[in-house]
């Protein structure tokens, strides 16, 4: 969940009722939640200024957080942290889960998947998901512009690097795109010209 939308763990566990904009499938991003070595509960602000920025929904993404608010039990003691109440996720205490709950989670399921099942699984951090969620955008053919803003990466170069995993077998596919798409323009080109050439035989006669 905290990589589709191309969130930062920590951005993900920071999010808020007031944050989820289900009505205009909007959600919104301008801060962190982190916890520090003395636990700690820390408001910062998002990693860069282009951190700070308004996520659209699809969907599936909607119907995930529609089921998360739904079926938030809200604690007997809201946590205030920073100024912020309302987190989306709390442990047994009320207090907002960070990024260590989600790894936690995911070396559970993890350990538990590779008990039953011969072939093993990677391991698999929400970091993990988040390059993911970057990767499969930029092989689908997302401008690059358009997923460094999804991202909140400050630099286009941090964006481009993810198209360094991308290996032959997509090349050939980009490659038959645009010759398809080079070869289509011809058509029309020519299609236009034999259109011209009739009309002005046409008005010839």
């Amino acid at each position: 969940m905290a990589g589709k939308p191309g969130m930062r763990i920590s951005e993900f566990c920071g999010l808020t009722l007031s944050d989820i904009d289900l009505e205009n499938r909007v959600i919104n991003i301008d801060h962190q939640l982190q916890r520090s070595s003395r636990m700690v509960y820390i408001i910062e602000s998002t990693k860069t200024n282009a951190g700070t920025r308004k996520l659209p929904m699809t969907e599936d993404v909607a119907q995930c957080f529609r089921a998360i608010i739904e079926d938030r039990e809200p604690p007997e003691h809201e946590r205030i942290i920073g100024g912020y109440g309302g987190f989306l996720f709390t442990d047994k205490n009320g207090y907002p889960e960070v990024a260590m709950h989600w790894e936690h989670r995911f070396k559970h399921m993890l350990n538990r998947y590779n008990e039953i099942y011969r072939v093993q699984m990677p391991k698999i951090t929400p970091h993990v998901c988040r390059h993911t969620y970057c990767s499969n955008m930029a092989k689908a053919g997302m401008n690059p512009k358009t997923l460094q803003y999804l991202m909140g990466h400050s630099n286009i170069g941090v964006t481009l690097n993810t198209y360094t995993h991308i290996g032959l077998e997509d090349a050939e596919g980009e490659l038959k795109r645009v010759t398809g798409l080079e070869d289509a323009r011809k058509e029309l080109d020519k299609a236009k010209g034999e259109k011209a050439v009739s009309q002005k035989m046409f008005r010839a006669i």
